[in-house]
């Protein structure tokens, strides 16, 4: 193995190790919570409720079955390092933004004492990122990039993603979905690298 080769090995484990890091998180915990007595669910948002504000921190990593974990995984995973393809630092900066917005959206709007779980507005944020990131001042060649990279993700996930939000079925968060995409296009914004000076 080269030296750049050495070099770019630990590289790819910090920018990818940081979504995937959060999914094995996200997996324990629904271990966890299909092992010991009760349900985590009640720690997630609680709309309305003052102490559900709490849950904004622990929703994206709680689920309520496996089938909701396993529908979250791969495009949490997909999109989640495509994110991280600019970093692990951007990534965490990234998620913070769209679980704060994201978060306070759905305990606001959902109806009072609704109950959220899950990494879905994980999904819709890091979505809204890679589509909003095409509009965020950056070098021309960057932004060719990303607009290729929303092309891609838009092809793949952007049916899905206007049904979860406008046809969203019975006992979905569409709310989580909306507001989890307006935090990602906020952190498009928020999080951009400031330009070089030449």
């Amino acid at each position: 193995m080269t030296v750049t080769e050495q070099q770019a090995t630990p590289s790819a484990l910090r920018r990818f190790g940081a979504p995937i890091a959060l999914l094995a998180v996200m997996w324990a915990v629904q271990l966890a919570d299909s092992i010991l007595p009760g349900s985590f669910s009640g720690f997630g948002i609680r709309s309305w409720d003052p102490a559900g504000l709490v849950g904004i921190l622990f929703a994206p990593l709680l689920h309520a079955s496996w089938p909701h974990l396993i529908g979250n995984s791969v495009p949490f995973l997909v999109l989640g390092c495509l994110v991280a393809a600019e970093g692990a630092r951007r990534f965490w900066a990234v998620t913070g933004i769209i679980v704060v917005i994201g978060g306070v959206g759905t305990w606001v709007v959902n109806a009072p004492g609704t109950l959220t779980v899950g990494a879905s507005g994980l999904v819709f944020g890091y979505f809204g990122y890679l589509v909003a990131r095409v509009f965020a001042p950056g070098r021309v060649a960057h932004r060719v990039l990303y607009a290729i990279v929303a092309l891609v993700v838009i092809g793949v996930y952007g049916a899905t993603m206007l049904t979860g939000v406008f046809a969203a079925g019975a006992g979905v968060s569409w709310q989580g979905h909306l507001f989890g995409a307006i935090g990602g296009g906020f952190a498009a914004f928020a999080a951009r690298r400031a330009p070089r000076r030449e």
